[in-house]
């Protein structure tokens, strides 16, 4: 379950990190218990960020919902976990322009104009998105991972061939 919406701790511009089974959904603390997040624009309030459609759509909808009707029973916190990089702007006018998207269809990528990125680019001015750094880095580790067995095997095999061929 979710825990309890304490406004008091929340501050406008806060990120907003719920924990999906796999992966995580980012939103924006507009104020009075609201958050402003990207959706896949044909499904209704409070699912449609933790659907499949979420990771296959091309486009999403920019929505103020509740938080707890966004998180449902997922885990969430404050995540503003890129303060020490990157500056951020003031709280007041992150909630501003967040409120400015709401309504609008965006395009939307898994990689490249996620959740994260939305948020990030609201808070920071930043496209940035973790998820998506560590997916790839952690793609190109097991892709290497896989050349350096492949180049290994394949120096095995060629010693046994030379092996045979010297008998």
């Amino acid at each position: 379950m979710a825990p309890t919406l304490d406004v008091e701790k929340l501050r406008l511009g806060d990120l907003i990190e719920i924990s999906r089974p796999m992966y995580q959904h980012w939103a924006v603390y507009v104020g009075n218990g609201y958050v402003v997040h990207l959706a896949p624009p044909c499904e209704g309030a409070g699912v449609g960020s933790g659907s499949v459609m979420s990771v296959v759509a091309d486009v999403a909808l920019v929505k103020k919902e509740f938080l707890w009707a966004v998180a449902g029973d997922n885990v969430w916190k404050v995540n503003n976990g890129l303060d020490q990089e990157h500056s951020p702007r003031q709280g007041f006018v992150i909630a501003n322009e967040a409120m400015g998207w709401v309504g609008r269809t965006v395009p939307y990528s898994v990689v490249s104009s996620n959740c994260e990125h939305f948020a990030n680019n609201l808070r920071y001015g930043k496209n940035v998105s973790r998820q998506v750094t560590s997916a790839t880095n952690m793609a190109i580790g097991v892709g290497a991972a896989g050349l350096v067995i492949a180049g290994v095997l394949a120096l095995a095999r060629g010693l046994r061939r030379e092996n045979r061929n010297t008998e």
